[in-house]
């Protein structure tokens, strides 16, 4: 095992920009179906993930804005309970939208994530 051997009597100190994180945002993303509102996160990574996301809630009915590293998400427009099969196999993590759309909703429609499964699954 190598170690670190720091030296000298002086005080670190500064700053540092630490990056967003996929598998911090994508629950995240996931819960602001909770919330019946208005969401903000900051330092938000743009990837493929996130944006699958993003649209899965814009076809739920949520009003959603990504400018620069911050995502809005108004919740309280929502309007559906069933998350596109086309949408949901894209991804594995679509998943994590079946807990806080029962909990609103007490239902929702999902296919299996990431293509596992043709068939649907229906929750009520």
């Amino acid at each position: 095992m190598s170690k670190l051997i720091v030296t000298g009597g002086q005080k670190l100190k500064g700053e540092i920009v630490v990056e967003g994180s996929k598998n911090a945002v994508l629950p995240i993303l996931a819960a602001t179906v909770l919330n019946d509102g208005i969401s903000v996160i900051k330092n938000c990574p743009r990837l493929r993930d996130v944006e699958i996301m993003l649209e899965i809630l814009r076809k739920l009915g949520c009003k959603v804005k990504f400018e620069e590293d911050v995502v809005t998400v108004d919740s309280s427009t929502i309007n559906s309970t069933e998350i596109p099969e086309d949408l949901a196999t894209e991804m594995r993590s679509s998943i994590i939208f079946l807990g806080p759309l029962l909990s609103r909703f007490k239902k929702v429609t999902i296919s299996y994530p990431g293509g596992c499964e043709s068939l649907l699954a229906h929750f009520n």
